[in-house]
């Protein structure tokens, strides 16, 4: 079987108006590729900026797949969240990026968006926090419903990946 190995890490945020940021990722892939070794989700810690607006996270990813076919290439979805002085936390945006399929290091940006909601969920937002958040994680990177909502952009999330290929020339594939 061929396979993938992406080493790199999460290395944080700009341009969110919220403080205090914090990232759960995690790693969709299709049916033909199986994880063996790594884990395929993930929380960053929380950090606040205190010189210009970069959240610095500098958080690992070191994943190892086997595959049987290109379908389904490996997608990082990512949700940036913010938490205020008592420990509530709001989401701040949603966004996906493709793993790159060409080896060698890779600078990402992602670019994320947050769902608006209806006029009394952004005043709710603006005075209780919280706000909306979709029901379905695949949403994210599913364009078959995403359409149809109104939502605001976030800020960007900036990673650097990493990639290994291995036996793609025994399936007729060029690196």
């Amino acid at each position: 079987m061929a396979e993938v190995h992406v080493i790199g890490q999460i290395m944080g945020a700009t341009g969110f108006s919220e403080s205090s940021l914090f990232c759960k990722w995690g790693v969709h892939t299709g049916a033909a590729w199986k994880l063996l070794s790594g884990i395929r989700e993930g929380q960053t810690q929380v950090d606040t900026p205190q010189v210009g607006d970069m959240a610095y996270w500098s958080h690992p990813i070191d994943l190892h797949f086997a595959t049987k076919g290109l379908q389904g290439w490996p997608r990082l979805h990512l949700q940036v969240w913010s938490q205020d002085s008592f420990g509530r936390c709001q989401l701040a945006g949603y966004g996906f990026c493709h793993v790159p399929s060409s080896p060698g290091t890779h600078q990402l940006a992602c670019h994320t968006w947050r769902p608006l909601g209806s006029w009394r969920e952004q005043l709710a937002r603006a005075f209780v926090g919280g706000g909306p958040q979709l029901l379905h994680g695949d949403t994210i990177y599913s364009g078959a419903d995403r359409y149809r909502l109104h939502t605001a952009a976030g800020g960007t999330v900036h990673l650097e990946i990493g990639l290994l290929l291995r036996h793609f020339d025994r399936y007729g594939v060029e690196c």
